[in-house]
């Protein structure tokens, strides 16, 4: 799961990029409503959290901005603007929540993973393969219901190659999985989750294998037994 945070206050913005790395989710914080755009423009996000009183816009612009490109991603709005005719007009523009400052950071992620659930096609859906299920909200891995303990990398790894299951997935596809803006990560890092990965799916008798293909990038397949 990743998310995009949209806010100006530095302090509020690592504020909030902690409750959301605590919910074993990955984000990219900006402050800007330019420096929004670009990042949309070069990754992939799962939820856009989004201030309106931004340095250089409002953030509601952003909103119309991303559905005038035709993205049905959950948006979300947290500002302090909170008069009825205000959640209104962000509805409105496209927002799939309204959320007014202050706020606690449990309803934040609570409220996250309800729209989540509601979207329509998201990651927000369980993702199967074999006897392992993945569920990107509570971010729990299973296999036959039990829980298989992993790291967030772990996890990220595991559910990209479950929802590619049966294709080669890229080393490079999950090194940008995997990154976060400020934190890029090293081949080598890819190399450790997936070995790591592999380890665990092994322990548990999941029926499923990841296999290397050099120069290709990495297959989830099910392993058949005789």
């Amino acid at each position: 799961m990743k998310v995009l945070l949209v806010e100006d206050s530095l302090r509020l913005r690592e504020l909030l990029a902690d409750s959301i790395h605590q919910a074993d989710w990955r984000v990219d914080a900006v402050a800007s409503l330019g420096e929004a755009l670009a990042a949309v423009a070069v990754s992939e996000y799962d939820l856009v959290l989004v201030d309106l009183g931004l340095p250089d816009g409002d953030g509601l612009d952003l909103v119309r901005r991303l559905r005038g490109k035709g993205l049905s991603l959950p948006i979300m709005v947290i500002t302090a603007r909170g008069a009825v005719d205000e959640r209104i007009a962000g509805l409105d523009a496209g927002a799939d929540d309204y959320l007014v400052k202050p706020f606690n950071h449990f309803e934040l992620l609570a409220r996250c993973r309800a729209v989540l659930r509601r979207a329509p096609g998201r990651v927000a859906e369980t993702i199967e393969f074999g006897r392992v299920v993945f569920d990107p909200v509570s971010a729990t891995l299973t296999c036959d219901g039990e829980i298989i303990a992993m790291s967030p990398r772990e996890r990220s790894v595991a559910a990209l190659l479950l929802r590619h299951a049966g294709a080669v997935v890229p080393k490079d596809r999950i090194e940008a999985n995997l990154s976060e803006f400020g934190d890029e990560i090293s081949s080598n890092a890819v190399e450790l989750a997936v070995s790591r990965l592999r380890k665990r799916l092994e322990g548990v008798n999941s029926g499923l294998a990841i296999e290397t293909l050099r120069g290709a990038g990495y297959l989830l397949r099910e392993v058949r037994n005789g």
